[in-house]
């Protein structure tokens, strides 16, 4: 019966919610859920799942920086990894890319290629985990979205930033995630701009999420307090997803 929930139920004992022995007898305490019933099981999944979220935020700390490593040990090219095929990608002109951004900002105009490029930029060489189990070191290099955000105004006590993307892969942080000082709009990987099949010509590269949090191909950032979700939380993956 349960079948169907498989990787939602993976998701969660990879984040630490069902290890330790949560079996449906205490599922059932815990939420009043039907187990014969699917859908109250993914109900309930889900309720933890939102539990998880907040206490993960309030765990989160802003200022502490994840591990860096040396430039040996990164990988070159980057992992792929999307929803479809490598060979599905679809490249996008960055002659004429724009960055659309609203929400609760100062300044909506849009941003190019040369615009990005003319901002601070910044190095940092961090692992990237994926829910899968995977894992690898990458150098990536780009804007800090926090300096970004305060560029164009953004209301920094917002609750979240929010994502659009070229290959319809909604996703959305935290404003703490945000701005943390190792979260990049990455416009570059080892010392190169990113390759197509890696987001180009702009990709949230954070430091503190798992892979499934940062979206490539960017054409559009929203501040907002709206909770917008994303592609797999839609599928039942924990949107704060922390590392």
């Amino acid at each position: 019966m349960l079948d169907t929930h498989q990787p939602l139920i993976r998701s969660l004992e990879r984040r630490g919610l069902l290890r330790g022995g949560l079996s449906l007898g205490m599922l059932t305490m815990l939420t009043g859920c039907d187990v014969q019933r699917p859908e109250s099981v993914e109900a309930a999944l889900l309720a933890i799942s939102r539990l998880n979220d907040g206490l993960q935020a309030w765990l989160f700390d802003p200022n502490k920086l994840a591990p860096t490593y040396p430039a040996s040990m990164v990988l070159k090219p980057p992992k792929f990894n999307a929803y479809y095929d490598v060979v599905d990608v679809k490249p996008v002109d960055g002659a004429t890319w724009k960055l659309e951004v609203t929400g609760l900002v100062a300044s909506k105009r849009p941003w190019t290629v040369s615009d990005l490029a003319a901002l601070p930029q910044q190095s940092e060489i961090i692992k990237h985990i994926c829910v899968e189990g995977w894992s690898y070191i990458g150098q990536w290099s780009g804007v800090t979205l926090r300096s970004f955000l305060e560029r164009v105004g953004a209301d920094l006590s917002a609750k979240y930033v929010a994502f659009q993307t070229a290959d319809d892969y909604p996703s959305s942080i935290d404003m703490a995630t945000a701005l943390h000082p190792q979260t990049l709009l990455a416009t570059g990987y080892a010392g190169s701009p990113l390759a197509d099949p890696f987001g180009y010509p702009l990709r949230l590269r954070t430091s503190t999420k798992l892979g499934y949090k940062n979206p490539k191909w960017i054409t559009a950032i929203e501040v907002t307090n709206t909770y917008p979700g994303g592609y797999w939380e839609k599928r039942g993956f924990p949107w704060f997803a922390g590392i």
